[in-house]
């Protein structure tokens, strides 16, 4: 017992980020998801500088896919998936006017970033103060997405808040293409047409910008945008969990 443990010990190694013990021919962490080959330890692991691996290093990190042997987990993440893929056809589907965002649950969950957004930019001035509402509510999703593409490594995680961010272009669209008819509900039970100056978003920003004709354009502009979005965060969670089933089967 103790002849074969010491054979094994002399296979095994630590990574140098995570001091995870692992065999000598693997190619990444088991634990942390780091590429040995792209780091340099005498660098403290920052990527080395080959501008000819930039486009690898870049589709690792997008496509990256631990190996999952849980079918709950993986059946887990394609349900999720086809929601976020009928759901994403039915905002795609509804016209602005009918505000299907600003009914659906997500308007919910959007809301408390656009109120902190204005809170957080009030420091900048009143123009950046009224944009923080909509920045606050895009600003949320990327760092969500940020984190589990950099730091946790969980690519369908990033996928899911890619999702996220797109959606919330369909939830800001209805408020952009309301600038003019100020017909909208608001916070507090309020209507644009009832309210001080500034108190609706863009009605305020695209006044003062000079942009105000151009509402139901820019509405329908952000609505492309979420589109857009959408299919990319459907094709890449839906290649993701080919990648993952695929590495099942062939074990």
């Amino acid at each position: 017992m103790m002849t074969d443990q010491t054979i094994n010990n002399t296979d095994l190694f630590n990574c140098p980020k995570c001091n995870h013990a692992q065999a000598k021919e693997t190619i990444e962490c088991k634990k942390c998801g780091i590429i040995f080959s792209k780091f340099n330890p005498a660098l403290n692991l920052k990527p080395v500088q080959d501008t000819s691996e930039s486009l690898f290093s870049l589709k690792d990190l997008l496509f990256y896919t631990p190996a999952e042997n849980n079918l709950v987990i993986l059946y887990s993440r394609l349900a999720v998936l086809v929601v976020l893929i009928l759901w994403g056809i039915k905002f795609i589907a509804s016209p602005i006017q009918d505000n299907y965002a600003g009914h659906s649950f997500m308007h919910l969950v959007n809301l408390p970033f656009h109120e902190a957004g204005h809170i957080l930019f009030r420091p900048f001035g009143e123009f950046i103060t009224s944009l923080g509402g909509t920045l606050g509510q895009l600003i949320m999703p990327l760092i969500c997405f940020c984190v589990f593409l950099v730091k946790t490594r969980d690519t369908f995680g990033a996928c899911v808040t890619l999702w996220w961010f797109g959606q919330n272009f369909f939830d800001i669209a209805p408020y952009v293409n309301d600038a003019r008819s100020l017909t909208m509900p608001l916070v507090g039970g309020n209507f644009g047409h009832s309210s001080p100056y500034g108190f609706h978003d863009w009605e305020y920003l695209l006044t003062e910008s000079g942009l105000l004709q151009y509402d139901h354009s820019i509405a329908k502009l952000c609505v492309v945008i979420g589109t857009v979005l959408f299919l990319l965060s459907f094709a890449w969670g839906a290649f993701l969990l080919f990648k993952q089933f695929k590495n099942r089967m062939t074990k």
